[in-house]
């Protein structure tokens, strides 16, 4: 059995587009006739810059490969150019194709991926989902509102998650790490107050920023939170610089979690190193696909460390990470997006049920990918899934910022 053929389609999910503007998912078919699904997660290029390096890695290093020999393609194309050393783009071109090669094993084998991977050290996955707006609710005031947000977070609860995740700190922007705002730590700490108060102990905060605070900043900011105890406090300074994260998380008494930028054991291993981190966030399409998180997670559990895969994309992705999941031993819990695309584009394969997912059981990545539907959604606009907002300072010296919706994923 050899990779013979590849398809990329690039889908945008409708409004309000929960799981970012497009998705890329990539299709490949073997000589013997088995069709493969994998999900490349939004890069640092544009989606047709995208598809012309996704094309490109399996025309050089997959195309005419037997499919099992995951770990000659990863070094293949981790190598290639003279680099061995991550690379974003190229190696989340690559953990698409990979995610692929998992399901069409799983389906020649008529067996789960997870199968594949140790067997189920996890009979279900726990799902946690980000806070969104409820079909009453105004959707440009909910990311400012601590009263919305804690109406959210209740019908998460009675829906049967057990923990939920909010960011209102301020917008993401291109300037790096800065100084809260009193009145963004003051938002902060109104948005723990409600949350806790309308949960109680059924779910955990999780706590999200984008990178975007100086050291002292978060440290700062992280203090105020501490009294509410969420879960984890994500990102919290810009994520290349392991040995800075290392000191907030030595300053505070909230877990760091990180990993969604990260890419490879090559940029984990350090945060593991420094203990920058001990919730690691792989995002499977971009992080090196299912083989090298399973090295990853192997790491983490040296360093008592747990795994939490992130999720922005689609639902390929999403299956991606519940067979990662199951195999492990050292899950904290799941990303989960609950919306009718997500549902419509997989035919229903995937369930949450009262807070989790179980094991699947159907071969491969245990979907059924509407193609058609995928193909009736494309993406037709520039912007990236992530914009950065380059807002007025608020301040003189430009330590913080206003202007624009906090730093929601849109």
């Amino acid at each position: 059995m050899k990779l013979h053929d590849l398809d990329v389609i690039i889908t945008s999910p409708p409004a309000p587009g929960w799981g970012g503007r497009y998705w890329v998912l990539v299709k490949l078919t073997t000589d013997t006739g088995i069709v493969g699904w994998g999900e490349c997660y939004a890069s640092s290029v544009g989606p047709e810059a995208m598809r012309h390096v996704i094309e490109d890695v399996f025309t050089r290093h997959l195309q005419n490969e037997n499919p099992e020999n995951v770990e000659r393609m990863f070094r293949r194309v981790y190598s290639s150019g003279f680099t061995q050393r991550p690379d974003l783009t190229v190696m989340g071109a690559f953990s698409g194709l990979e995610i692929a090669c998992w399901d069409i094993l799983g389906k020649d084998r008529d067996r789960p991926v997870y199968a594949m991977l140790g067997g189920v050290m996890n009979e279900r996955v726990r799902a946690y989902t980000y806070l969104y707006p409820l079909p009453h609710h105004d959707p440009t005031a909910f990311w400012t509102s601590p009263e919305m947000a804690a109406e959210s977070a209740s019908d998460c609860v009675a829906r049967g998650y057990t923990a939920v995740k909010f960011d209102p700190a301020g917008p993401y922007t291109m300037r790096g790490g800065h100084m809260p705002a009193m009145s963004d730590i003051a938002q902060s700490v109104a948005f723990c107050k409600a949350i806790r108060a309308a949960v109680g102990d059924k779910a955990d905060l999780l706590f999200g920023t984008h990178g975007q605070f100086s050291t002292a900043g978060a440290i700062r900011l992280g203090q105020a939170l501490e009294p509410f105890t969420p879960l984890w406090f994500e990102e919290p300074i810009p994520p290349d610089n392991t040995a800075e994260m290392a000191k907030v998380a030595r300053s505070l008494r909230i877990p760091i979690a990180t990993g969604e930028r990260l890419t490879t054991k090559a940029e984990f291993a350090p945060v593991l190193r420094s203990g920058a981190a001990t919730i690691l966030q792989p995002a499977l399409g971009r992080a090196g696909g299912l083989w090298e998180m399973k090295k990853v997670a192997a790491l983490a559990e040296v360093y008592n460390a747990q795994m939490a895969p992130h999720l922005y994309a689609g639902p390929v992705e999403w299956a991606a990470n519940i067979h990662l999941g199951v195999s492990i031993p050292n899950l904290l819990m799941a990303e989960t997006i609950e919306t009718p695309f997500h549902d419509q584009l997989i035919k229903g394969s995937i369930k949450v049920e009262d807070g989790f997912i179980a094991a699947p059981t159907a071969p491969g990545l245990g979907i059924d990918v509407d193609e058609v539907l995928a193909r009736a959604h494309p993406y037709t606009g520039t912007d990236l899934h992530l914009q950065m907002q380059d807002a007025p300072c608020d301040y003189v010296n430009g330590n913080a910022f206003e202007g624009g919706a906090p730093a929601h994923k849109t």
